[in-house]
């Protein structure tokens, strides 16, 4: 079955170089206590309820059809005047998202952009991603993944034919540090990094500067670790807008 997409957001010029389009899967393995998405975390389909925005109509009962149970159907979303329910997740084929993403080639072959294909964590769906990646490849579409590492090494195997580059995520080299901060040590992480460095494709470090956690001595031993390796490294700002978006999720579990 198809994995779910929480957002596609067109135009980008943050996920890799020119302009992208970036395609957000939902699912992830690990769980940053900053997630900066936190409506992807989960594989399946959520719904989002921001209480500051509502008006207190009643439209969304009104209209529900399944008040016992929700089924994430939409309606409630679809016909709430003050947009204040969002829904985080849809399915969308090979074939559909690689039709919107041909739809902005022309700004991907006049800035040297293309496709990135982030999370949540899109790894987690090598064989999707493959298939969409190749006819991408095959169209000269320049193509990005956006990945903690934190899968099997063959999930690398099955992409890597089709990857131009790969932002690659690296929140702590210390293993307790990044398990404190993640759920998870980073044994796997930087090993599948290294074998990624071999292969010999474009691989820039991308890490996250959380005030309290890696923004000392630790970002810079991150720094130095590329270095060291000829990696280009890139420090992403914490944004507390992510608190908003979980309260919105979490709002109605």
């Amino acid at each position: 079955m198809d994995p779910f997409v929480f957002d596609i957001k067109r135009t980008s010029t943050v996920d890799g170089p020119g302009i992208r389009t970036t395609v957000f899967f939902k699912g992830c393995n690990l769980n940053c206590f900053w997630c900066h998405n936190p409506e992807g975390k989960a594989p399946e389909a959520q719904l989002g309820f921001f209480a500051e925005k509502c008006i207190s109509c009643g439209v969304c009962k009104k209209i529900c059809e399944h008040p016992e149970k929700c089924i994430i159907c939409g309606a409630c979303v679809r016909n709430c005047p003050a947009e204040a329910r969002k829904l985080y997740g849809k399915r969308y084929s090979v074939d559909e998202l690689y039709r919107i993403i041909l739809s902005d080639k022309d700004y991907y072959f006049a800035t040297g952009g293309g496709v990135t294909f982030s999370g949540g964590e899109c790894m987690l769906y090598p064989e999707f991603i493959a298939e969409l990646a190749k006819k991408c490849t095959n169209s000269g579409i320049h193509v990005a993944v956006d990945t903690a590492g934190n899968v099997p090494w063959d999930h690398f195997e099955k992409i890597l034919e089709y990857v131009d580059c790969f932002l690659y995520d690296i929140k702590a080299l210390d293993s307790d540090l990044h398990k404190s901060g993640t759920g998870v040590g980073n044994g796997l992480i930087l090993d599948n990094l290294d074998r990624l460095i071999q292969t010999g494709r474009s691989v820039i470090i991308r890490t996250p500067v959380i005030p309290g956690y890696n923004d000392g001595a630790e970002k810079d031993r991150i720094s130095s670790y590329c270095s060291a390796r000829g990696l280009k490294h890139e420090l992403l700002e914490y944004h507390a807008i992510a608190e908003s978006k979980k309260a919105a999720v979490e709002a109605l579990l």
